[in-house]
């Protein structure tokens, strides 16, 4: 090892011994770290039809999920508000009646909104 104080060695047993000095030419270790990547990469198994297909079965079931939650979140808002409207005005049962009909329309609004359907596209 030479007097240098910015020239470190490093050295370590193989197959012969050698000293690796960290001044040398880090292009190397970059093509080397680059190569064991793309090594790596084309080695990766790739995620099987099996995999896919249950990735896609369970966004069919979330997707069932939130559109069964979103009509009963619906009803179940509309009827409160019917009920607390009947209290307010004693009504019995005519506005929770009236209002189980506005709950569906929205509950089925909801449910088209979710599922990305486009209806009533004009163009002026």
């Amino acid at each position: 090892m030479g007097s240098n104080p910015s020239i470190t060695s490093v050295c370590y047993k193989g197959a012969e011994n050698r000293c690796m000095n960290e001044s040398r030419d880090k292009d190397t270790f970059e093509q080397r770290l680059a190569a064991a990547q793309d090594k790596a990469r084309l080695t990766r198994p790739k995620a099987n039809e099996a995999q896919s297909g249950a990735g896609a079965a369970q966004k069919a079931i979330n997707l069932a999920m939130r559109l069964g939650v979103e009509l009963v979140a619906a009803m179940v808002i509309a009827v409160v508000i019917g009920w607390g409207l009947d209290r307010l005005f004693h009504t019995k049962p005519w506005l929770m009646v009236l209002m189980v009909p506005v709950g569906m329309a929205a509950g089925l609004r909801n449910l088209v909104r979710a599922t990305g359907v486009k209806t009533g596209n004009r163009e002026d």
